[in-house]
């Protein structure tokens, strides 16, 4: 690719591609990143043997003499290449020139780190006739140490004098227009032009890698005769991967000539480490000839790349073409690799700007969203409360807050069926905060809500439930003009062979969403910590309250039951000295007292009733349970026979369905069947034909016990207060009672890990029900205040 190491071998592609691959049948073709036969991604690039013969080559042993040397050497010394393996450095350079290499050798830091030692003078060799010129060669002279051996580059100077010279001139324009550009593309336009001014390169483009290691012409400067690949890609198999890592090694490439013949390294292994020579940060280094064979398939006689290297990672090139060779002289090098450097550092510079005013901008809605969690009762209803914010805080078009089974939508996004199996999946296989902007590729069911769901950002909040913010983006259907049909192409023998056509090629991707950046995702973490926060501040909030409760809970039973118990007395000397006074004096009482009389001992019973009722209710709570099997059929009908002699003359029809053995107290549980069905009998006293039925039935790991009635009935908005201590929902001049039943009720099946609830209609009747667990496991402790809602299990 455009003065990269090529392996144009093609890219991945993508869903409907806008066309088939060509000539099937004279090639094999494969889709995919990687490079088929023979793998251009293990190709040795950087011991490639040799170098371009547009300059020379030594590599010296530690006592600097002449270990290797390209064999076009002896064009300038005379002597064949061989002749000088062994020898001193003076044997090519001249005493002067190889004291200066010498020196430099000792004093400077050379590991990985190419020095200019300076332009030098060396004698060309003898002419024809056996005289030297008259003038010497005036050679740029380079060196570096890598892999243990020192290697020294020499290429044609093209002037006498400091090759630095000329470089602040030449920068200078650029450097100030770097400090006014806006942002990164014009950075990338006003480089491409300064470049093609400085180089004189036909064509000069600038692309950026993208995740994918595909490349994106964002800036081109050309001659007109040139084509354009500006905003068209290039696939990331055009520049393989050991391709990638010299570029983000040595800077800058050059190939001056295409058709250069190689000039090879004599001996071909190194004989100090014993091993190719490693040419990694050598200029001269020679190209793989699948890279020459795709410049010239380009149109491409010469072609320099420089780095663009921003927070360590190759970011993009600066790729120079030209239709004719061009040795681009070593201090114009030197300069564009300075701007190229510059490049780097303006474009980190304004991306860090960028992203930091953009985390600030979410850091501020973040702010507000923790701000409305901690104003309301419990987060949900917060969020509900700055729905705009909670969209825009992931730029998503719809999110989901999915808490205790609960599921609140806002925006655009799947049902509420679909994010509910979402959440099971992302519980068994993602953890933390997890993002994807291809849904569907993951999790196969969201490929058929891509308009509302096809990228995710999900955020747990939970370590223990299936608890989440999800926020949504739709699909985002992209047109991408290719550089050439990304394909890859083999050769008959297996090996790969590079693209021919580089005509545009436009491929349309469909199934992804925009992408989410790693800053929204690094926020998002925050904001889950903060979330955590506050819903563990809430959860100690609670249990502080619900110790206190307990506590005063607690101390109102050991109240109630001390005064119910010592009520007791009082109330039944009451009665009975008022029955005492109804015998003897009843004949000599007015009428008026005698009804005064009958009052009080009625109202004394029925304090005395309730007391009774009080004092078992008290008890409930701190009496041990007995737990034991018991046939709840055989409590029914015990129960019922009781009704059935109380009740005669009363017409009811009873139906007791089949009823299972549960373990649980005896005792306890005939008090809350009897409850139950004296309010089917009470209730239904106005019917002239009362039906009362008591069933069952095992929903899941439970019993659920129902008795039927079609009495008075009650109006279910009052449902929430049956269960209540002295809840009436009938007048008392209508139905006797004193309002502590149901409570008993709820109260014993609660210590059985149960629950309760109702249905009612007016006038029509009511189904009162209770649940018991099939296996039981222990006996709940007392605790006065527990609320049915311990169990979330819907009511049928």
């Amino acid at each position: 690719m455009s003065g990269s190491e090529s392996d144009p071998t093609g890219a991945r592609m993508f869903a409907d591609g806008a066309h088939g691959p060509p000539d099937a049948e004279a090639r094999r073709l494969t889709l995919g990143s990687g490079i088929a036969g023979k793998d251009c991604d293990a190709e040795p690039i950087h011991i490639p043997g040799g170098i371009q013969p547009h300059g020379f080559l030594l590599v010296l042993s530690d006592d600097l003499r002449i270990a290797q040397a390209s064999e076009n050497l002896s064009s300038l010394t005379g002597a064949s290449v061989e002749t000088l393996l062994g020898k001193p450095l003076d044997a090519v350079l001249g005493e002067s020139a190889a004291q200066r290499v010498e020196h430099a050798a000792v004093t400077s830091a050379l590991e990985d780190s190419p020095l200019h030692v300076g332009p030098i003078d060396v004698m060309p060799a003898p002419s024809g006739n056996g005289t030297r010129a008259a003038k010497p060669m005036h050679l740029d002279v380079t060196m570096h140490r890598h892999d243990g051996t020192l290697i020294v580059e020499m290429e044609a100077a093209a002037a006498s004098g400091d090759a630095f010279a000329s470089m602040y001139p030449l920068v200078r324009t650029f450097a100030r227009g770097l400090q006014d550009a806006d942002g990164v593309e014009e950075l990338a336009a006003l480089a491409v032009r300064e470049v093609r001014a400085i180089t004189g390169f036909g064509r000069v483009m600038l692309y950026r890698f993208d995740d994918e290691g595909r490349s994106h012409v964002i800036a081109e400067d050309r001659d007109e005769s040139y084509p354009s690949f500006l905003h068209q890609f290039f696939p990331a198999s055009d520049i393989p991967r050991q391709a990638r890592a010299l570029y983000l090694r040595n800077r800058i490439r050059l190939v001056a000539d295409v058709n250069y013949k190689p000039a090879r390294l004599v001996p071909g292994v190194n004989p100090v480490t014993g091993r190719p020579t490693d040419l990694t940060y050598a200029t001269l280094r020679s190209f793989s000839p699948v890279h020459l064979e795709y410049m010239r398939n380009m149109g491409t006689h010469a072609s320099m790349s420089i780095s663009i290297v921003v927070r360590g990672q190759l970011w993009g090139l600066i790729s120079c073409h030209d239709r004719d060779a061009r040795i681009v002289p070593f201090d114009v090098r030197v300069v564009v690799e300075h701007l190229g450097h510059l490049l780097s550092l303006q474009i980190e510079a304004k991306e860090e700007r960028a992203e930091s005013e953009y985390l600030a901008a979410l850091r501020r809605t973040m702010g507000r969203l923790i701000s409305a969690m901690g104003e309301h009762e419990n987060f949900v209803g917060g969020l509900q409360a700055v729905s705009k914010d909670v969209l825009s805080f992931a730029r998503s078009a719809g999110a989901a807050i999915v808490f205790d089974d609960q599921i609140t939508l806002l925006g655009a996004t799947p049902d509420e069926k679909t994010v509910h199996a979402l959440t099971h999946w992302l519980a068994e296989n993602t953890s933390g905060v997890w993002a994807t902007d291809s849904l569907g590729r993951e999790w196969p069911p969201a490929k058929a809500h891509e308009d509302t769901a096809c990228g995710v950002l999900a955020v747990p909040v939970s370590q223990i439930f299936r608890n989440y913010l999800l926020w949504f983006r739709p699909e985002v259907m992209q047109t991408i003009k290719w550089a050439g049909e990304p394909v890859k192409i083999e050769a008959a023998d297996g090996a790969s062979a590079p693209r021919t056509n580089f005509s545009p090629w436009l491929e349309t991707v469909r199934g992804h969403s925009a992408s989410w950046r790693q800053g929204e995702i690094e926020i998002a973490g925050e904001l889950r910590g903060a979330l955590l926060n506050i819903v563990l501040r809430r959860a100690e909030e609670r249990a502080e309250l619900a110790t206190e409760l307990a506590r005063a809970n607690k101390e109102l039973e050991a109240f109630s039951y001390s005064v119910s118990h010592d009520l007791r007395a009082p109330l039944r000397h009451i009665a009975g000295y008022g029955d005492l006074l109804r015998e003897q004096e009843g004949e000599r009482m007015s009428e008026k007292s005698r009804r005064f009389l009958n009052n009080m001992l009625e109202s004394a019973r029925f304090a005395g009733t309730l007391v009774d009722d009080l004092l078992t209710f008290s008890q409930m709570g701190r009496a041990a349970l007995r737990p034991a099997p018991v046939d709840l059929g055989q409590l029914v009908r015990s129960v019922v026979q009781e009704f059935e002699a109380e009740g005669a003359g009363r017409r009811i029809e009873w139906e007791i369905g089949d009823l299972p053995r549960v373990t649980g107290d005896a005792a306890f549980l005939q008090l809350a069947l009897r409850n139950l069905i004296s309010n089917a009998v009470k209730y239904t006293r106005t019917r002239e034909s009362a039906k009362i039925e008591i069933f069952a039935d095992r929903r899941g790991d439970e019993y659920v016990i129902g008795v039927r009635d079609n009495g008075v009935g009650f109006d279910m908005k009052y449902g929430a207060k049956l269960f209540g201590v002295f809840q009436r929902l009938h007048r008392a001049e209508e139905f006797e009672g004193t309002g502590i039943g149901l409570a008993n009720v709820r109260r014993i099946v609660e210590r059985h890990d149960g629950r309760t609830w109702a249905e009612g209609w007016p006038d029509e009747g009511a189904v009162f029900y209770f649940s018991l667990p099939v296996v039981f496991r222990s006996a709940s402790p007392a605790a006065p205040g527990a609320s049915a809602t311990k169990s979330r299990r819907d009511h049928a």
